[in-house]
């Protein structure tokens, strides 16, 4: 089995070098040299750059993606509350990342290409998560809509594209509305109570953009 301080070293590298470096510049071989290894060392470990970058943002939605396995057992917490704290924890782990590791000459395609990566990793892996928990919602009776798959993905590509705010760049005051929009339209489209989604438009109060 790899040894996995080596392979924490390999990622912790790439981090490091995002800092100051495009991510389409970066070597394997400036992997290695960061991370105090040889370069065919990184290739039992990782197959390849892209693998390694992979990597690094699986290991940083790890905690939200546990929280939202736990989330999903919950039962006794109403759906939507729980979709909420799950999206605001993926939310704030991406800005504390991004924040501290923006890479200082990043264009405009290359924050386009960052965003994508971590954006497409947030909504693969969390809808699996909040389609079981709005489908717990809906045999209970909380919620009526018959494909909890589609909402969970409607819910996160919204959520996701107005918050991280790099697609269609927008104030503030636009997030916000889109926000509010979106929640009326749940609470109409799944005939809960008015009011029932305010956690969601705390989401809209955190810092936007990301990068």
């Amino acid at each position: 089995m790899p040894n996995q301080s080596k392979s924490e070293k390999i990622l912790d590298a790439l981090q490091e070098l995002l800092i100051n470096k495009k991510l389409q510049t970066i070597s394997v071989s400036e992997i290695a040299q960061t991370a105090g290894m040889g370069k065919g060392s990184i290739y039992y470990y990782f197959p390849s750059k892209d693998a390694i970058f992979e990597a690094l943002i699986q290991r940083n939605y790890q905690k939200p993606l546990e929280t939202a396995k736990t989330l999903a057992t919950q039962t006794k917490i109403p759906p939507f509350t729980r979709m909420a704290m799950i999206f605001q924890a993926c939310t704030y782990s991406s800005s504390e990342f991004l924040k501290q590791k923006e890479p200082i000459q990043a264009d405009v395609q290359e924050k386009a290409f960052l965003h994508h990566r971590y954006m497409n990793h947030l909504i693969t892996e969390l809808k699996p998560e909040l389609a079981e928990i709005i489908k717990q919602g809906i045999e209970s009776g909380e919620i009526r809509f018959d494909n909890p798959a589609a909402l969970a993905e409607i819910v996160l590509i919204v959520l996701t594209v107005k918050l991280d705010n790099t697609l269609l760049p927008s104030s503030q005051t636009e997030i916000e509305e889109t926000i509010r929009g979106l929640i009326s339209l749940l609470e109409k489209g799944t005939g809960i109570p008015e009011g029932t989604l305010n956690y969601l438009s705390v989401a809209a109060h955190l810092p936007a953009p990301i990068i």
